[in-house]
């Protein structure tokens, strides 16, 4: 569904997301966010290789629903916030579920779970609620449905809304009962949802049985399960060793269609009861009944601290209001269930031997050090490649080629060392030399002062080169689809690509001529490039890869000149005088515009046609700060704000083109109070110029 480029682009795009760095106009984001949700649910869904973490995930996801409320203009049926989730394949039938299987809205810490809470009695009118907590289970989910007693249908999670019949697979499992007296409970069918996973030892057999078979190993427990549901041999089901436990009845009527939840089933942890009695696999050792939110938290924390003493894979735990008849007042949004959250615990930590480091050079001919690991697995995935960051991040874990490590995966995604293990040290780990010439051109590195990386500044430098043009192609920058990293590499080897002007003389009928390479690729590719011609100054300025000059700094740049080539005759203090520009990112801007090979690359861009357009308003036209609803005034946010984060708020100010403040003065003009607001307002109640905004306020505001 997605290539390689495409998966490249869009993984980038949610870390400039993530971070907050984008400064995209809000139709322009929500767009941004469809299309990495899209993509990062196929990855989950389809693949079974995740490649964020759920918070980043959740980030994403909550920034476009807040983003979709405060401009329902733009609302789709298609958008991910509609839906639960993407993607099925076509080696099942697929069958709808009688409810949807929704997902879980996260928290990591106990104020987030204390909001939970708090929204939970605020909706309920109630002054005290009664928790269950149970094992969030990191395998695959299942749909068991039966009838007459008798298991009449097992289906995956599949997008929320239609899974996939498993039925003969589910059968195969011994933790999944064939038949259960439900008759006896007045029961003609139920719904029960659950999860199919592998017990840790189980699945440490099967990877030892199948490297001595010399057959690849599964790189985890979740994937695993998940993958062994969908083979096509019940029979091979059988030998994974797989196990259901079962945690929720989703629907139960009599044979009239009457519920028999709520009235004769009061509680969630009453229908566990009932499941574990019948013969099911329901976590009633595991799960614990709470008084209030604060027992919660004081559970959380001890299973955080046992969780590697569990038999199974668990990645958090599962808070769930007890109440049924609250479960159903409360209901659910199209996403999660309003009574129930996710606690999710933090990244795991291992051990393993620091082999080697190889040495990266960067677009910039920064040079990044590359520790090569004995392979390890951590949450979820095996680790043998870790970037340490520079020289002085080496010396300050005094980090030694020998060592045992301790590492992490910070978010559950990005991999680092924590700490090297001295204790473990024999006498023959080896201290790093840090390189004195690049690893590849063998120039002269050097190190500014005040900076922490060492560089190579030789333009040629064949991996800069290559990195520069692999950047200038990017989605955010030049955007030219089906011209991507294997290809430049390729280009650059066969002579055709030595630098990004070239990328512009490409000999389209010589590279027809080349093996994997077709007629319909090439016009493709030749079509993008053309009309990357056209691209407005700010991907091109972007593109150039000019150090510390990021996509909000090419908007600042494109407003003040009509073409590029103009900022050629632009003195450094010119640049400081724009606002959010400082004399660094003045200097090296101004640096690169003075080097003659740079302004020979403008010209030659110019010559091949790119029109390099700013968007300096005309004579007489306003920019959009001066025109915006917002123009000429100042704002502030604090507190916490429940339908928008205070960044995507801030955002939104400066787009319709009011300014953000830090702090509360005579200056300010509005001040935005979320929940638990605290010294800002108090502050600003004290001086009459401000006026103070609730959140819905503000979005009213928006509204107009």
């Amino acid at each position: 569904m997605f290539d390689d480029k495409q998966g490249r682009d869009l993984i980038l795009l949610s870390k400039e997301i993530i971070s907050g760095k984008t400064k995209a106009k809000p139709e322009e984001l929500i767009n941004d966010l469809r299309a990495v949700l899209r993509f990062h649910d196929w990855r989950y869904y389809v693949l079974f290789e995740p490649i964020v973490s759920d918070f980043e995930y959740d980030s994403l996801f909550k920034q476009l629903k807040q983003l979709e409320a405060a401009y329902p203009k733009f609302q789709t049926a298609d958008s991910p916030t509609q839906r639960v989730a993407l993607g099925l394949s076509n080696d099942f039938p697929a069958v709808k579920h009688i409810a949807p299987m929704l997902s879980l809205d996260n928290s990591y810490n106990g104020e987030d779970l204390r909001s939970f809470d708090e929204k939970i009695k605020k909706l309920t009118k109630e002054t005290e609620i009664e928790y269950t907590l149970e094992p969030k289970f990191d395998g695959t989910g299942i749909s068991l449905v039966y009838n007459n007693n008798q298991l009449s249908r097992a289906v995956t999670r599949g997008d929320g809304t239609t899974g996939e019949d498993v039925t003969n697979n589910a059968k195969t499992l011994k933790s999944i009962p064939l038949s259960a007296d439900f008759s006896s409970k007045n029961i003609d069918e139920i719904e029960i949802r659950g999860e199919i996973l592998i017990r840790k030892s189980t699945f440490e057999k099967l990877n030892v049985a199948r490297a001595a078979a010399n057959e690849k190993t599964f790189a985890n427990a979740r994937n695993t399960a998940a993958g062994a549901m969908r083979q096509k041999q019940p029979s091979e089901v059988a030998k994974r060793g797989l196990e259901a436990f079962v945690y929720y009845v989703g629907h139960a009527i009599d044979a009239n269609g009457n519920s028999q939840l709520i009235e004769h089933i009061p509680t969630h942890h009453e229908t566990l009861d009932m499941l574990y009695k019948l013969g099911f696999k329901a976590p009633m050792n595991e799960t614990t009944k709470c008084a209030n939110i604060e027992a919660v938290i004081d559970k959380v924390k001890e299973w955080e601290e046992k969780r590697e003493d569990y038999p199974y894979e668990i990645d958090g735990m599962v808070v769930k209001v007890n109440n049924l008849e609250l479960q159903e007042k409360l209901g659910a949004t199209a996403h999660h269930p309003r009574w129930a959250i996710a606690f999710k615990f933090k990244a795991k930590e291992t051990t393993t031997k620091l082999l080697g480091i190889e040495y990266q050079v960067g677009r910039t001919g920064a040079i990044t050090p590359v520790a090569k690991l004995e392979p390890a697995a951590l949450a979820g995935v095996t680790v043998s490649s870790i970037s340490i960051h520079n020289e002085e991040y080496i010396q300050e874990k005094d980090i030694r080629i020998g060592d045992m490590v301790v590492i992490e995966r910070a978010g559950d995604v990005i991999p680092q060392i924590v700490r090297v293990i001295k204790e473990a040290r024999d006498g023959s780990e080896v201290p790093v030399q840090f390189p004195t010439n690049c690893p590849d051109c063998q120039s002269a590195l050097d190190r500014p002062e005040g900076e922490a990386a060492w560089r190579c500044l030789n333009a040629a430098c064949p991996s800069k080169v290559i990195e520069s043009m692999i950047h200038f192609v990017s989605r955010d920058a030049m955007d030219i689809e089906g011209l991507g990293k294997s290809q430049i590499q390729r280009f650059h080897e066969l002579g055709y690509l030595k630098g990004i002007a070239d990328i512009y003389r490409l000999p389209y009928e010589e590279l027809e001529k080349l093996e994997g390479l077709g007629k319909r690729s090439i016009s493709k590719m030749k079509t993008a490039i053309e009309e990357s011609k056209d691209q407005a100054m700010e991907r091109v300025f972007y593109g150039l890869g000019i150090r510390h000059a990021g996509r909000g700094t090419s908007r600042i740049f494109a407003k003040q000149v009509d073409r590029l080539d103009e900022m050629s005759s632009w003195p450094t203090e010119r640049m400081e005088e724009l606002e959010d520009v400082g004399p660094i990112v003045a200097k090296s801007i101004s640096d690169w515009f003075a080097a003659p090979e740079n302004q020979q690359l403008i010209q030659e861009l110019l010559d091949l046609g790119l029109t390099m357009q700013g968007s300096k308003p005309a004579e007489g036209e306003s920019p959009a700060e001066e025109s915006g609803m917002f123009a000429g005034t100042t704002w502030l946010f604090t507190g916490t704000l429940e339908k928008m984060g205070r960044k995507e708020a801030g955002a939104l100010v400066e787009s319709l083109g009011g300014k953000l403040l830090n702090g509360v003065s005579a200056k300010l003009n509005f001040l935005v109070a979320g929940a638990k607001a605290g010294s800002k307002l108090a502050k600003a109640q004290k001086i009459e110029t401000v006026t103070i905004l609730t959140e819905d306020e503000f979005l009213s505001k928006l509204a107009e």
